[in-house]
């Protein structure tokens, strides 16, 4: 899966390309800036040396003086965001960690203040918020993390990587789901314990694909589409393969059980073609 690491450095480059692209303001006329302009642009100079040296508090400090001299300045914002996501560790238990995150996602909200169609900070926050939705569990904040990829959909439908990653939130919610099911029977089952390869009891199956059946069809549905985008696109087949698995557990035909499986097994077969094939091509 694509990891916060790689969107950060999306992030961080596509602002960099994008330096230019500010929203218009009121002030001095074409081509003379003011005296905040200029020192906000040498600070966000400072921020990014700053950040790229892994200097953190100091890009930080950069960053947050530059959007103060020039509130409008775009990459400001998104550079202190992507600095503060950067310091952010899924799961670490520092009282720091969380705020960084939080920080984090109140500047890439105030990029989409200004420029609601900014990719760097929707994907940011979709990436950002699924990160931080997994230890504690927060299905509330992998739906949230869902939005902002169906977002990034509307703006450039064409993108294969937003619907990878609804398809990767459904999983994520069904499989914990499933777990969660499973080992709650076994707390109470009076003979012996299920385990994970057997099917689920007849009840259990009813109120497992009762509950999610739909989530893991919406799941394939954009996994498939990520993949007619991007056709050797092994992330995504491995997780489709896994959603199958998960649709195998809603029914109640043995023979629909072993052809979704045996679909998911073609699919790991499928993802090894295209890994063997690029690594001969990377030769």
């Amino acid at each position: 899966m694509k990891s916060l690491r790689s969107v950060i450095a999306v992030c961080f480059s596509v602002a960099m390309g994008t330096a230019a692209a500010q929203v218009p303001q009121q002030g001095p006329p074409p081509g003379i800036e003011s005296d905040a302009k200029v020192q906000a642009r040498a600070e966000l100079n400072r921020g990014v040396e700053a950040f790229e040296g892994g200097r953190y508090e100091e890009a930080t400090s950069a960053f947050q003086h530059a959007k103060e001299m020039d509130p409008q300045l775009l990459n400001a914002r998104l550079y202190l965001a992507t600095t503060y996501a950067s310091q952010y560790i899924p799961g670490a238990p520092s009282e720091e960690n969380p705020q960084n995150g939080r920080k984090s996602i109140e500047e890439f909200r105030g990029v989409l203040v200004l420029d609601p169609a900014n990719l760097s900070a929707i994907d940011g926050l979709g990436s950002l918020l699924f990160q931080m939705a997994g230890t504690p569990y927060k299905p509330e904040m992998f739906l949230e993390s869902k939005s902002f990829h169906q977002r990034h959909i509307q703006i450039s439908p064409e993108d294969p990587e937003p619907y990878y990653w609804i398809g990767v939130i459904d999983w994520t919610m069904v499989f914990r789901a499933n777990r969660e099911k499973r080992a709650k029977f076994n707390e109470y089952a009076a003979n012996k314990a299920l385990k994970e390869v057997e099917p689920l009891p007849e009840s259990l199956r009813v109120n497992f694909a009762r509950e999610f059946e739909p989530t893991i069809d919406e799941g394939v549905q954009y996994i498939k589409k990520a993949i007619a985008l991007r056709q050797d696109y092994d992330d995504a087949m491995a997780y489709l393969n896994l959603l199958y698995r998960m649709k195998a557990e809603c029914l109640a035909s043995k023979a629909e059980r072993a052809r979704y499986t045996s679909m998911a097994d073609d699919l790991v077969d499928q993802v090894k073609g295209v890994k063997q094939k690029r690594a001969t091509q990377n030769r």
